[in-house]
């Protein structure tokens, strides 16, 4: 009876109206089940746990309720803890007779009530609440297109959730039991994604990886977890841990993505997605069309102190073990619960503004909590989840025209090495051929400029359907002054399809806040020389611009996560008109704590906070909070923070006080507020500068940070991977095989920081995931690269110093 709820019956104010109250809940509820077929054939007593309440009303129903027409009343006795705001029929726990426990929904028996309980967002208590919402909502709509799997695959949300609950009927039936750990193993698929849910929606918890991460990595995380059962991705795949897993874990049962079974070398029980699917899809037909009621469900009476265990909010429930990217040791399994997720699902909009229909390109490892999140958050907003590769996202862009890709650092730097060969090849055939090179970028570099003033006096045009959200959701965060609060008001008022908001996004670490009539003048001179170069910047999106967008889609925004994105690609995406939003987060988070919004997008930042998150920048030694603009380390807390590291008491008191909050281990600062001048929108926004444990002391005490150095270095055409060594400003560089090799052995200078990094070592062997020497989240491993080369990083310090 999962996933089915009763429209809302405002409670009494007096406490003389509340006996009917009661009477006017048991008729509603007395019509739900009068209605129910599965209920008109025994006669049990029915136990609904609802959110925690200090109401509690047991009730017997009387027998004209229940009547089934045959001559025999069946009383029922029903006993409620409930939530005296609505009656939600969203059991949390109930007992079948073979003892299990269905925990979390949808469970098999909804489809026998009524269709018009779909639950508000409000109302979810659990992850998989969302599946009854979104095809109620969108059941005709694609949910998933899957074309690079055999079959190809597309599901709309009607089908998704059908698939969901055979998926979780079909665990149960091979012996899957609540609260037991289930790996799954596997990469991006519309079958993951049902395996996914179907796992958590019948209240095991799911312990995720992908399959290109080492085996011994691999069976560290099944072990540790004490899983009982693997979910697999292809034959392939488990072949490859068949020979360690089999001696070395216990495996109670082997469910197969893809692929055939008969391609497994193992002799463990195994079965494939489609026997799955098929055992749940047949158990939970036999289940609502049986007459019998002991074969249905058989409801058992529930002690007080069973209740009480029981009473445990679904909310707070483990869903989920995230392990960590095991950046330095063994990876770390990350608790997440259905309040940290269901946080990320019901706060998201304000930072991704999505629409029913939109396209979002994903090819992120669905397993990790980034990519996971965002998922979870579109599909309740009946978008189209497009699956792709690495090898097919370029192709994939132009095809499908994706309006939002969900992404990390590394893409779009592979993006904006794209573009820039579009760029070069389109203005070389339209109106530059015959100029010299250093001629080609000047559309670029007029953009840039251009871009530069305007973020000064900035105008942003929302949408009508956005402009509502923020006055009604969102509208004292903005901060706006009295004018714009006036203008914003009247436009509302007169129902207009647009906002405009008039902003300054130019950041800056200075606190003092400049005179009126600085910034009067400042603003003045910025709108000037941006006038100036507007019909040029006009020409080039014309010429250029405009066939860039149509190559690569991302009409409304490109979301980055996952790692910092270089200042440089920033200012790039922003000039030839591609809206890229950076956020931050962590596993240990839900993942996203920090955004940039569409109304408030400043260069170089992470954004503000997103709903009921708090940020606080303290002193790495004394732990007293710095003032605004004030570098130290980041800390957070929120409904989103993890509830632990399992088996890891030490770690989880380590990276949480008593408090609540989340050590980051990053460094940063937070913007101060201006309330004039070209910064007078920034205040409060986050910016990252590096992390606190790569810091690099030189010998003269200055603290220098790698990443701002790597980020610098890698604007260079010449370099396609850097990391630097913490020792000293040594490099190891993978350079482009299209440019000179020989270019990249000088030292380099990097035209954005004070430093002159060398010397260098120049590496064949790109940094890879299935080397090792990167996160399946394409975050290259520092410490595993210097181990690699450090022969060579040893002899280039003797080379250096004799000469």
């Amino acid at each position: 009876m999962l996933g089915t709820s009763i429209n809302p019956i405002k409670p009494p104010s007096s406490s003389a109206s509340w006996n009917s109250y009661y009477c006017s809940c048991e008729t509603r509820m007395a019509t739900l089940l009068s209605s129910t077929s599965s209920f008109d054939y025994y006669n049990h007593s029915l136990h609904f746990l609802f959110s925690p309440s200090k109401l509690h009303c047991p009730r017997i129903w009387p027998p004209s309720f229940l009547d089934s027409g045959s001559g025999s009343s069946h009383h029922l006795n029903l006993e409620f803890f409930v939530n005296p705001r609505y009656y939600n029929i969203d059991a949390a726990v109930f007992l079948t007779q073979e003892g299990q426990i269905r925990r979390c929904s949808p469970s098999p028996e909804k489809t026998s009530l009524p269709s018009n309980g779909a639950l508000a967002s409000d109302e979810w208590k659990a992850v998989p609440d969302i599946w009854r919402s979104s095809a109620e909502k969108h059941g005709n709509r694609v949910a998933v297109v899957d074309p690079y799997h055999d079959p190809p695959s597309t599901m709309t949300y009607k089908q998704l959730e059908q698939e969901i609950l055979d998926f979780t009927e079909g665990l149960r039936v091979i012996g899957v039991n609540p609260e037991e750990k289930v790996a799954l193993f596997a990469d991006n698929s519309c079958r993951w994604l049902a395996a996914d849910q179907g796992i958590m929606a019948m209240g095991a918890i799911n312990v995720v990886r992908g399959s290109r991460s080492a085996v011994e990595e691999l069976l560290h995380i099944y072990s540790h977890s004490e899983s009982v059962g693997l979910v697999v991705d292809n034959p392939e795949f488990f072949n490859r841990l068949a020979g360690t897993f089999s001696s070395k874990a216990t495996m109670r049962f082997i469910v197969l993505l893809w692929g055939e079974k008969a391609c497994l070398s193992s002799g463990v029980k195994h079965t494939v997605y489609k026997e799955i699917i098929e055992l749940g899809r047949e158990s939970r037909v036999a289940h609502i069309d049986s007459h019998d009621a002991s074969k249905l469900i058989n409801h058992v009476q529930v002690s007080d102190n069973d209740k009480v265990a029981n009473m445990k909010s679904l909310a707070q429930m483990i869903l989920l073990y995230v392990y960590t990217s095991g950046t330095t040791g063994n990876p770390k399994g990350v608790m997440l619960t259905h309040k940290n997720l269901l946080h990320q699902i019901e706060n998201l909009w304000d930072v991704v503004p999505t629409e029913a229909g939109d396209r979002f390109l994903s090819m992120l490892p669905t397993w990790h909590v980034y990519e996971r999140a965002c998922e979870y958050f579109t599909f309740t907003h009946g978008i189209e989840q497009v699956y792709t590769t690495v090898r097919n996202l370029k192709d994939d862009l132009r095809h499908y025209q994706p309006q939002y890709l969900i992404s990390v650092p590394l893409v779009y730097e592979t993006l904006y090495r794209y573009v820039l060969r579009i760029s070069s090849m389109l203005i070389n055939h339209l109106w530059l051929m015959g100029f010299k090179s250093r001629f080609q970028q000047a559309p670029l570099f007029v953009s840039l400029a251009y871009m530069e003033f305007k973020r000064i006096y900035e105008v942003i045009i929302l949408s009508k359907s956005y402009s509502c959200f923020l006055a009604s959701y969102n509208f004292m965060k903005l901060k706006l002054n009295s004018a714009d609060s006036f203008f914003m008001l009247y436009l509302l008022l007169m129902q207009s399809h647009f906002l405009i908001v008039f902003v300054g996004l130019y950041l800056t670490r200075n606190t003092e806040q400049p005179s009126y009539l600085a910034s009067m003048l400042d603003c003045l001179w910025a709108r000037i020389i941006a006038a100036i170069l507007w019909p040029l910047h006009v020409l080039a999106k014309k010429l250029v611009y405009q066939k860039i967008h149509s190559a690569i889609g991302i009409s409304k925004a490109g979301i980055n996560g996952g790692g910092s994105l270089p200042m440089h690609l920033d200012k790039f995406f922003e000039a030839i008109g591609v809206t890229v939003q950076n956020g931050y987060g962590l596993t240990e988070s839900s993942p996203v704590v920090a955004c940039r919004r569409p109304y408030c997008n400043v260069i170089g930042s992470i954004g503000h906070p997103i709903q009921h998150t708090e940020f606080k920048v303290v002193d790495s030694e004394t732990g007293v909070v710095l003032p605004p603009g004030t570098r130290g380390i980041v800390k957070v807390r929120g409904p989103q923070v993890m509830k632990g590291y399992y088996k890891n008491p030490l770690a989880t008191k380590q990276a949480l006080d008593e408090d609540g909050w989340l050590d980051t281990g990053d460094i940063g600062w937070i913007a101060p507020h201006h309330s004039v001048g070209r910064s007078r929108r920034c205040g409060g926004v986050i910016v990252l500068e590096g992390r606190a444990k790569d810091t690099i002391v030189l010998s003269s005490g200055e603290n220098v940070e790698p990443l701002e150095i790597e980020e610098a270095a890698m604007r260079s055409s010449l370099i396609q991977q850097i990391v630097v060594d913490q020792r000293r400003l040594a490099a190891i560089i993978v350079p482009n095989k299209d440019e000179v090799l020989q270019a990249a052995k000088y030292p380099l200078s990097t035209s954005e920081c004070s430093f002159q990094v060398g010397p260098i070592l120049v590496v064949d062997e790109p940094f890879t995931i299935d080397s090792g020497l990167m996160t399946p989240t394409m975050k290259i491993r520092r410490d595993q690269v210097v181990a690699k080369y450090k022969e060579e990083i040893a002899n280039l310090y003797k080379w250096d110093s004799q000469n």
